[in-house]
Formats: structure tokens, C-alpha cells, sequence
């Protein structure tokens, strides 16, 4: 988006934000202009300063085709507000650095579920336009919810049971989904909900994640949409540091449990094999540790071999597909974590609307 700004001879002003207030992470972004620059082939101009008289004059000086970043937008206080556009744009810092634009080019799908100044404030005052991650996002995205072809699969693993739950309810409900595939602590839960008892150091995870208030919501689904979700048939556990493979039917153990088993991997790639659209967000296990990367690779290696649709995200998904090589075998890998989350429950996105608001006014 900026290398195609910027070559079209746009002066370009770059808003972006890293790490909260207090985290160790919350640094100026002096480092993210260098490396810009290193990407772009081009000096990239930083200031540190956001909406000052020191930012306003870095502004009004850029010449065509240049590029500068601004401090990062977290240090305004108000910036992780939520607030609407209307109200976002009363601040300062809009107020102040709104004149000196002619377009706003919002890129961050990754921060798109936030109502955050940055994010939708522009929208209320300027001509407001998506960029092209965001655009590419909204299309792979958009094509999995409203009209995928069939049939769809959601597989979904990791830790957050919760988004992995409200995630099912809107596919299933919408009919996106033909089949969900669970694994990792989503699997986990979902297992108990169908009467499994998992043994006591797996019990006493989910119990202090205080997810099993979930299992009747979970319940409730699988009965309303019998055959549709799938559980693991067998689990990997750590014995005295080794893999171990057990039938579910063998359940409970005393061992922590960390994967899906070799079972579970071939009736999920047979799913797989045949779907048209899928959708995967989440491992399913814990695939940092070398023994127990084995369902993980083996998931990821069925989605990259299918002939379907595959749209991967979250952070962990997306660090595994990377580390396997797999990257250029999916259709579309997200850059979004939360906003991804969000879109997938069916919940609107402020950026998103703030944007289609500003497109009414043109």
C-alpha cells in the first residue's frame, strides 16, 4: 500500500501503533521507519512526535512520493478509547492533523475490531478508503462467510475455547460450516462436553482456565447439530517426556495430554480431502515441542495438500505454517488475531463500518 502510494506521488504519513503503555513492547517507532525503509528500497522520515508542531512541520515539508512515520499513536492518552468516529474526531489529535490530509488510508486490518482514534476518527472528516491489506482480508474473508463452496470445514484448536465456541455457533447457525474439527484445549472441552472425562491434570487445566462453565453451551450445539463437530478419537500425552498415543476410550489419564493422535489425524484429512472451503485457526496441539507437533503437521500438511480454499489464522497457526514451509500451499494466510476472531463470530467491525460510513458521504 505505501510502496504504491508513494510511487503514484502521494506524501505519505504513516500512523501505526506497537505494544500498550507499561508493556516492554510500547517503544518509539524510530526502528519500524528503518526497516520500512530496508523493505521499500527508499529513506523512510520518522518523527518522534505525533500531532505536535514538530510532526505538523515534518508534514508540511514532505515532497512527493515521501514517506514519514509519526510517534507511535498509543502515546495519546485517548487513542484506546472507545469511542465513536464522531466523538474520535472531536480530539486533539485528529483535529490537529486531519487538515493536513487529503485521504485516509486505513491498512490495519489487524487493529480493524478496535473503535480505537487512529483507527476510525479520520473517517468522520476526511475521504476515507480501505487499503489493500484490508482489502484483500475483507475479500478472502468475506468469500469463506457468504458464499463458500461446500463443502466448508472449520478446524479449530488452540487455547481460546470461548472464541472457538461462539466461532461454531455463528457457522453452524449461518450454515457456513458442514463440519468443525476440534482440537487442542477447544478439543479438550469439547470432548467433556461429550461425556469424556480427560483425568486430573487435564480436568484441573481446564477447570483453572475457567473454561468448563462452557460445557453446556457446547452441549447444546452438538445436539442441535448432530454428526456436524467432530472430536478427537485418540490424544498424545507426556510420558516421562515421551509422546504416548491413547484411544479416548481410554481416558481418564494421569498424564497431561498435548496433541491429537495418529487416529484422529487420518479421519480429519479425510474430511479435509474432500472439502471445498476451509478455514483453520488454532494448532491442534502444542506443536512448539518437537514430539507433539505431530498433529499439528500432520492438519497443516492435509490443508496445504487439498485442493479447497484455506484461509489461516491467528498468531500460532500461522508461525506453525511458517515453520513447516507451508506458507505458498494455503490460499490466504491472515494477518489479523482478534479482528479475525470477530469477523468469524459474525461481529461487525468498527473499522469496517466506520469505512462504509465515510463511502456513503462521497
Amino acid at each position: 500500500t505505501l510502496k504504491e502510494l508513494s510511487e503514484k506521488g502521494a506524501k505519505v504519513v504513516v500512523l501505526a501503533h506497537q505494544g500498550r503503555p507499561g508493556d516492554p513492547d510500547f517503544i518509539p517507532l524510530k526502528q519500524h521507519a528503518e526497516r520500512l525503509g530496508e523493505f521499500l528500497g527508499k529513506p523512510v522520515k520518522y518523527v518522534d512526535d505525533l500531532y505536535g508542531e514538530k510532526a505538523k512541520q515534518a508534514i508540511k515539508e514532505l515532497k512527493s512520493g515521501e514517506i514519514l512515520v509519526l510517534e507511535n499513536t498509543r502515546t495519546y492518552s485517548e487513542e484506546r478509547k472507545s469511542k465513536t468516529p464522531k466523538e474520535h474526531a472531536e480530539s486533539e489529535f485528529i483535529k490537529e492533523l486531519a487538515p493536513l490530509a487529503d485521504l485516509f488510508v486505513n491498512d490495519a486490518f489487524s487493529a480493524a475490531h478496535r473503535s480505537h482514534a487512529s483507527v476510525v476518527g479520520f473517517t468522520a472528516v476526511l475521504p476515507s478508503v480501505a487499503g489493500r491489506i484490508m482489502e484483500r482480508e475483507l475479500k478472502a474473508l468475506t468469500q469463506v462467510l457468504e458464499s463458500p463452496e461446500k463443502p466448508c470445514v472449520f478446524i479449530l484448536g488452540g487455547a481460546k475455547a470461548d472464541d472457538s465456541l461462539k466461532i461454531s455457533e455463528y457457522v453452524l447457525k449461518n450454515e457456513i460450516a458442514d463440519y468443525i474439527l476440534t482440537g487442542g484445549i477447544t478439543g479438550h472441552l469439547f470432548l467433556v462436553a461429550t461425556g469424556v472425562d480427560l483425568g486430573k491434570p487435564n480436568m484441573e487445566l481446564l477447570e483453572k482456565q475457567k473454561v468448563l462453565e462452557l460445557v453446556p453451551g457446547i452441549k447444546d450445539l452438538m445436539s442441535k447439530h448432530p454428526g456436524k463437530i467432530k472430536v478427537p478419537v485418540d490424544v498424545a500425552v507426556e510420558v516421562e517426556g515421551k509422546r504416548k498415543e491413547l484411544s479416548v476410550k481410554d481416558l481418564p489419564t494421569e498424564y497431561p495430554i498435548f496433541d491429537i493422535g495418529t487416529e484422529t489425524i487420518k479421519e480429519y484429512s479425510q474430511i479435509i480431502k474432500n472439502a471445498k472451503s476451509i478455514v483453520i485457526s488454532g494448532p491442534p496441539g502444542v506443536y512448539e515441542r518437537e514430539e507433539f507437533m505431530k498433529g499439528t503437521k500432520g492438519i497443516l500438511e492435509s490443508v496445504a495438500e487439498s485442493k479447497a480454499f484455506s484461509l489461516v489464522g491467528g498468531g500460532h497457526t500461522v508461525a506453525a505454517v511458517q515453520e513447516l514451509g507451508l506458507s505458498d500451499k494455503m490460499s490466504y494466510i491472515s494477518t489479523a488475531g482478534g479482528a479475525l476472531i470477530e469477523f468469524l463470530m459474525g461481529s461487525k467491525l468498527p473499522a469496517v463500518v466506520a469505512l462504509e460510513e465515510a463511502a456513503k458521504k462521497k
